[in-house]
């Protein structure tokens, strides 16, 4: 149990905003998630579910935030009041259900904050034990206009609605009401976590300064003959020491023609000489998650055609990074980094034809399939549209987003001279959009060929 009280100011603000912004008489519903089984008595590492770590602060499974209106607080009976103590009715409040202190699973699983502590300790209005949710909620909702649910979670809310929705029609006689919509609590929410706050800056600077450690650690034990599964050992050890408690997400440590594999996690083949390794990773700081991909040679030294691709994908990156500035339309980011992936194919002979109907027809989507970056935040693919009314959204100052471009030249590409083929590369920074242009968070890793060859040379075990 680890209240930071940093986080919760912070949480307390944002669910301000969204308590100013209510409807009438309409309550919202945000739940931190359950604990998961990994296989019999274990589970897995709990992490709440992002809104509500947004909006809470709290770590705890089983928890659910409400959001509740003044005038459906003020509609709800004087007997229904007495009976939960709701105080200071006049104001939209904040209540959390949460699980109860329990001596003996504590004993067993870890100590919990409990009800009493939560309203001082997370600044909410009110608490109660979480086996009370389902019978207080059941009763809410007959006296509100609106119910705010992610839609995202719908197969966690789907099952609870039916049954307060018919308790709530039982009750239209006595003076209730069934409530008249249901609403995606997404679209609100994800745009307030879309632009990030200056504690939110704060916390992805540290991740991304985190993550650029874990790189340089996993170059650090990289050289022929040792396992993927070893440079993720020293890579993940580097992050825990560093003060993270987990990853971002699951690490890839790819080398030869498994860089090919997008989202290879097998990490389990030896390294050897004359291969390129690619590595995905990033450490989790407070909830905030750090994204880097970085590629190097195993021996520390690139073969010419590795050389070749290496500077292309780092050409399209740096020239994205260039152009990131408010006002900027998203999908300009990756027509950009198509456009210089495609020109420099054209040049080395791995397509051919003219650069305008190659861009036309995307024949480098056969070498560089997925797009050139992905916002970034509480989620590695962190929540937020990319485009509105069918336009394209534009940025703004407070979004971060990656840029990593890649290519990725199959083994079994017979259309390709063999020089190229088994070669996987993706270079990959986190970039904050400021008012001026733009500030890349991760900074401090060797970037071009000449940099990395120099850096393994000085500094590998």
């Amino acid at each position: 149990m680890n209240i930071e009280p940093s986080q919760i100011a912070f949480s307390c603000a944002q669910r301000q905003a969204l308590l100013a912004s209510l409807p009438p008489c309409s309550i919202w519903l945000v739940f931190a998630g359950q604990e998961q089984i990994r296989n019999r008595d274990v589970d897995f590492p709990f992490r709440p579910q992002s809104d509500f770590w947004y909006l809470t602060g709290f770590n705890e499974p089983d928890a659910t935030l409400a959001l509740v209106s003044a005038d459906l607080i003020a509609r709800l009976p004087a007997e229904w009041q007495t009976q939960y103590v709701i105080n200071d009715t006049a104001q939209s409040q904040a209540w959390l259900w949460l699980r109860p202190k329990d001596p003996l699973q504590e004993r067993w699983q870890g100590r919990r904050l409990g009800v009493d502590a939560a309203v001082a300790e997370l600044k909410v209005q009110q608490a109660w034990s979480h086996e009370q949710r389902d019978e207080m909620l059941a009763q809410l909702v007959g006296f509100a206009d609106q119910i705010h649910i992610s839609f995202s979670m719908m197969d966690y809310w789907s099952p609870c609605l039916p049954d307060w929705m018919a308790k709530a029609q039982r009750k239209i006689r006595q003076g209730g009401q069934v409530p008249s919509q249901i609403v995606n609590a997404d679209d609100k929410l994800h745009g307030l976590r879309l632009i990030k706050s200056p504690y939110e800056i704060v916390q992805l600077r540290h991740a991304a300064q985190l993550s650029v450690q874990v790189h340089l650690a996993a170059m650090q034990a990289t050289c022929p003959g040792v396992q993927e599964y070893q440079v993720q050992a020293a890579l993940e050890a580097k992050a825990h020491q560093l003060g993270a408690r987990r990853m971002a997400f699951n690490s890839i440590v790819a080398g030869g023609e498994r860089a090919c594999i997008l989202h290879y996690t097998e990490n389990q083949a030896c390294l050897s000489e004359g291969e390129l390794v690619l590595i995905d990773a990033g450490a989790e700081w407070q909830g905030y998650a750090g994204d880097i991909s970085h590629t190097y040679p195993v021996s520390g030294r690139f073969t010419e055609p590795q050389r070749q691709l290496y500077e292309l994908v780092l050409a399209a990156q740096q020239a994205v990074i260039a152009m990131i500035k408010p006002g900027i339309a998203y999908e300009t980011l990756h027509d950009t980094a198509a456009r210089v992936i495609t020109e420099g194919l054209l040049k080395l002979g791995i397509l051919t034809g003219e650069l305008e109907e190659s861009l036309k027809s995307q024949a480098y989507k056969a070498y560089f399939m997925h797009g050139t970056g992905h916002w970034l935040g509480l989620d590695v693919h962190d929540v937020g549209p990319y485009k509105l009314q069918g336009q394209s959204i534009q940025l703004q100052p407070g979004m971060l987003v990656t840029v990593e471009p890649g290519l990725y030249i199959d083994q079994d590409a017979a259309e390709v001279a063999a020089r190229w083929r088994g070669i996987g590369i993706r270079i990959e920074d986190d970039v904050l959009v400021t008012e001026q242009g733009c500030e890349v968070l991760t900074l401090g890793l060797p970037r071009s060929c000449e940099e990395i060859e120099q850096w393994m040379q000085q500094n590998r075990q």
